[in-house]
Formats: structure tokens, C-alpha cells, sequence
């Protein structure tokens, strides 16, 4: 393996990291298997911190090729729950509405959810790193300070219910770049006459790289350590 010339890594994202926490991570591991100060790395379409899943890395001049897979459809796994908001979508806030679910059925998640497949239109979360007038909107949001976020065009081309234990769903989405899954669940609990929010959320494929495909940060520190294999 070169990682100056460029190599690209695919990694399963712990839960709690940020993908830069990730990348950094990396960093510092190839630099010192090296005995350098300096390597080029960055990734590949962002995860939340409580998600976790198929991250690419690139380093190198492979650097090069992180618009590429970013333009690339995603799936993911996410898990609902239903009649509660919170703030971000998430866990990473606390609840702050609660919403009648007596009026939900299986058949009413199936039907609902295929309103969502094709192109749709949707606001990203305020906790978000969209910029707004050179600011992150997460920067705002935590101020307490209400902007106005401009919907963007998707496509979701399945929405998949695996799973329905009312008021909890699970789905399976594939998507388009910058479909935020967060704010799926919030439309989807609109749509729903409810509420919803994230509880789990895992990126199980981009393009054709799969979690199968993945490395820990613990398998990728073996390797390292058992020398770095040029290659033929």
C-alpha cells in the first residue's frame, strides 16, 4: 500500500465519532507507521456522530476521487420513533414534543412512506453544517437564532419498512447525495400526523462499497503494525 501515492480505505464508523474524528484518527496512524509529518487524506460523504457505517477515506492523490464517490447513491439503515420530536432529529437532542400514535397502523407507515420515493423536496436540518451567509446552521441553532434553510431536490429511490413495532419503525433507504435521513424522519412523521426521530441511523452501502467491505480502526491498526505490503 502507498498512501502517499494515494490509497483509498473504506472504514466502519464507530458510533459517537465524527467523521473527522475518524479521518484524524487515521491520520495520525499512517504518519507514525510512516515516520512522516505529512499525508494527505480526507473523506467522503459525512456521518453525524450517532451514526455510524460506510465512510471512505482517501489518501494521497487519491484525494482526488473523493467528488466522485460523494455524487454516488447511498443506502442506510434507520430506525424511527414515532409520536416524539426533538430539535436535531436525533438523540443528540432532548425531546421536545410528544404527538398521538393510537391513529398508526402498519399499512398507514407502508402507504405514507412511498410518498417519499422519487424526487422530493427537503429542508435540511437546523443542526446541520449547510451554510447560511458563510455560517454552519448548527452554529446558529445553537445560539437560539432562527434561519431559513432553502429545500433542496433529492431522489430516494427505495424506502424500504423492515421493520414496524409501533410506535418504533425501522426502514432501509437508498438515496441521492445530501438527502439528510434525519430530516426524512421528521417529514415522515409529519406526514404521519405525528412526530418522529432518529434513534439509530447505519450507512450500509455507498455506491457499491458495502459494510462488508469495511475495516475497524482496530483491524486497520493490525495491518499497520504488521508492516505496509507495497504494491506489485
Amino acid at each position: 500500500m502507498n498512501f502517499i501515492e494515494g490509497e483509498i480505505l473504506y472504514f466502519n464508523k464507530p458510533l459517537h465519532w465524527t467523521s473527522f474524528d475518524l479521518v484524524n484518527k487515521v491520520r495520525i496512524m499512517i504518519r507514525h507507521a510512516l515516520n512522516t509529518k505529512k499525508i494527505k487524506i480526507g473523506h467522503a460523504g459525512t456521518l453525524d456522530p450517532l451514526a455510524t457505517g460506510v465512510l471512505i477515506v482517501c489518501t494521497g492523490r487519491a484525494t482526488k476521487q473523493i467528488e466522485h464517490f460523494q455524487y454516488q447513491t447511498k443506502e442506510y439503515i434507520a430506525t424511527l420513533c414515532l409520536g416524539k420530536t426533538t430539535p436535531s432529529f436525533d438523540l443528540e437532542t432532548e425531546i421536545d414534543g410528544i404527538y398521538p400514535v393510537e391513529h398508526l397502523s402498519r399499512g398507514l407507515v407502508e402507504e405514507t412512506l412511498k410518498q417519499f420515493v422519487g424526487e422530493i423536496h427537503q429542508i435540511p436540518p437546523v443542526y446541520s453544517a449547510v451554510k447560511i451567509n458563510g455560517k454552519r446552521a448548527y452554529e446558529y441553532a445553537r445560539e437560539g437564532k432562527e434561519v431559513e434553510i432553502k429545500p433542496k431536490l433529492l431522489v430516494i429511490d427505495e424506502l424500504e419498512l423492515l421493520e414496524c413495532e409501533l410506535p418504533i419503525i425501522k426502514i432501509r433507504a437508498v438515496c441521492s447525495k445530501g438527502t439528510y435521513i434525519r430530516a426524512l424522519a421528521r417529514d415522515i412523521g409529519a406526514s404521519l400526523n405525528t412526530g418522529a426521530h432518529l434513534t439509530a441511523l447505519e450507512r450500509t452501502r455507498i455506491g457499491d462499497v458495502t459494510l462488508a467491505d469495511c475495516l475497524s480502526i482496530e483491524s486497520f491498526q493490525k495491518q499497520l503494525e504488521k508492516g505496509i505490503p507495497e504494491k506489485v
